[in-house]
């Protein structure tokens, strides 16, 4: 098993900045990509930014240009840099990993943090 813990959530101002981080437990097993996702109340879980572990990055096109995803292969770690934040981004973020065991690629999901951008 490999569990994400994440951090760095909390309540913003609009137009402010968060950044948010997920580490992942040692294990035998190689985590390929890792990301972000969000869940506003009401809605569905959605896809907010990706990057896999040669670097390259996918965003929602609702965060591309405020939102900056980065990671530390070496320490499992991944990072979700938000800046110039809107309400509309208040929502609980998930850390997602792709884990490679063998052959077989699984999910492993973070417990989420709250984000809240409110005045």
């Amino acid at each position: 098993q490999v569990q994400l813990v994440e951090s760095g959530g909390g309540l913003v101002q609009p137009g402010g900045s968060l950044r948010l981080s997920c580490a992942a437990s040692r294990s035998k097993a190689s985590i390929i990509d890792m990301g972000w996702y969000r869940q506003a109340p009401g809605k569905q879980r959605e896809l907010v930014a990706l990057i896999t572990g040669g670097g390259s990055t996918r965003y929602a096109d609702s965060v591309q240009g405020r939102f900056t995803i980065s990671r530390h292969n070496a320490q499992n770690t991944v990072y979700l840099q938000m800046d110039n934040l809107k309400p509309e981004d208040t929502a609980v973020y998930y850390c997602n990993a792709v884990v490679r065991w063998g052959k077989i690629d699984r999910d492993a999901w973070g417990q989420g943090t709250q984000v809240t951008v409110s005045s």
